[in-house]
């Protein structure tokens, strides 16, 4: 075993260690002692879009330090999970080791599987692994509890393990145009609040089905857009701001002719 190998298993006995007298009842930290998988929970997805953010920005500091912070959520979770008797650090580590082993066979085991069928091949040992039988739906597996456009990307993606897809990229196109139509129809009728709201359901639910044919996450995508109209009107906030003016003050034209100037300015610098 290499030296850096026995530094690394040193490193994480240490932080076990920490997270061990952080939860003592008597010595520990009152807040840390209180907690449970519950409470933590919300903590884990802080910490696993912070890491996502990070990614975003190309911060790799910061992420390495996000990192970390998901690190510990795991190790919290499984010291929990040991006080209780289920289970301990040390199995999530085999069982996440094994899993990995058993589903790729292809880098493993010296299998022959084309790039194509991967994800075919991972839906089929989650299946096995899961022991679903046939009366159990392919899509049962996709929790409710996540964002709605994780939840359909992956909705979609398991569809598509079995064959159910469109074999390319422009019936998705034609299947988005046909869901804005359908929607603009029912827009034009008076107190439709419910078919509106369905329509728009569908025209969300393609644009992830179009990503997910041009191999690019929706989430991921989102995030994107999102930070760059965050940019883009503090970009209009900071110039009114320096012109002595503000936002409310300023005329629709206006903002639309600083938003053009805000997109330029800011592509020029990335």
């Amino acid at each position: 075993m290499t030296k850096k190998n026995v530094v690394t298993q040193e490193k994480i006995s240490e932080l076990l260690t920490i997270m061990v007298q952080l939860r003592d009842v008597d010595s520990g930290c009152p807040w840390d002692v209180e907690q449970s998988f519950e409470t933590i929970a919300p903590y884990t997805i802080e910490e696993a879009y912070e890491v996502a953010e990070a990614i975003q920005k190309n911060d790799m500091p910061a992420l390495c330090d996000e990192l970390g912070d998901l690190l510990f959520q795991v190790v919290f979770h499984s010291r929990i999970a040991q006080e209780q008797g289920c289970f301990k650090f040390e199995d999530v580590v085999e069982s996440i080791c094994n899993k990995l082993l058993r589903r790729h066979p292809h880098v493993f085991n010296n299998e022959v599987v084309a790039k194509e069928d991967l994800a075919k091949q991972w839906e089929a040992h989650k299946r096995k692994e899961q022991k679903l039988d046939e009366e159990v739906s392919i899509l049962g597996a996709v929790s409710a509890h996540q964002p709605a456009i994780n939840q359909a990307y992956k909705l979609q993606k398991k569809a598509s393990s079995v064959g159910f897809d469109w074999p390319n990229i422009e019936p998705v196109m034609e299947k988005l145009m046909e869901e804005i139509t359908e929607l603009s129809v029912e827009m034009k009728i008076k107190d439709n609040r419910k078919r509106m709201e369905e329509e728009l359901g569908d025209v969300l639910f393609s644009c992830v089905n179009l990503a997910r044919h041009l191999d690019i996450n929706p989430e991921w995508s989102l995030r994107q857009a999102n930070s760059r109209f965050s940019a883009r009107f503090s970009y209009i906030e900071q110039t009114l701001k320096q012109q002595g003016r503000s936002v409310e003050a300023s005329s629709l034209d206006e903002l639309d002719a600083l938003w053009d100037e805000a997109k330029e300015s800011l592509m020029k610098k990335n």
